[in-house]
């Protein structure tokens, strides 16, 4: 894992993206898309498929964007029922709460 991810910066403004659902062309190409034109930059990205269907995770840094995360998942949602898959956004910490153990 990259330094950049161990950093815990105040206030930080990093999103947990989940992707899960049949595997298709362009299927990573399309959420990342939906990223790049919010200016949200991917930090890292964990993808695995098992026969048909892909779990993909992914940490994104929105502290360059001016979208909130209520719109940044309404964009996820539509572009999810676009490409037949289910796709949700957390905030890092509300992610982290919710696994913790």
């Amino acid at each position: 894992m990259s330094s950049q991810l161990n950093s815990k910066e105040p206030g930080g403004k990093r999103i947990i993206v989940t992707v899960i659902g049949p595997d298709c062309v362009g299927l990573i190409a399309g959420v990342a898309q939906v990223l790049a034109s919010n200016r949200i930059n991917i930090l890292d990205i964990s993808q695995t498929i098992l026969q048909e269907f892909l779990v993909m995770t992914m940490v994104a840094d929105m502290s360059g964007s001016t979208t909130d995360l209520l719109t940044l998942k309404d964009c996820l949602d539509k572009k999810g029922l676009e490409l037949g898959v289910r796709i949700d956004a957390l905030h890092e910490d509300a992610f982290k709460f919710m696994h913790r153990i």
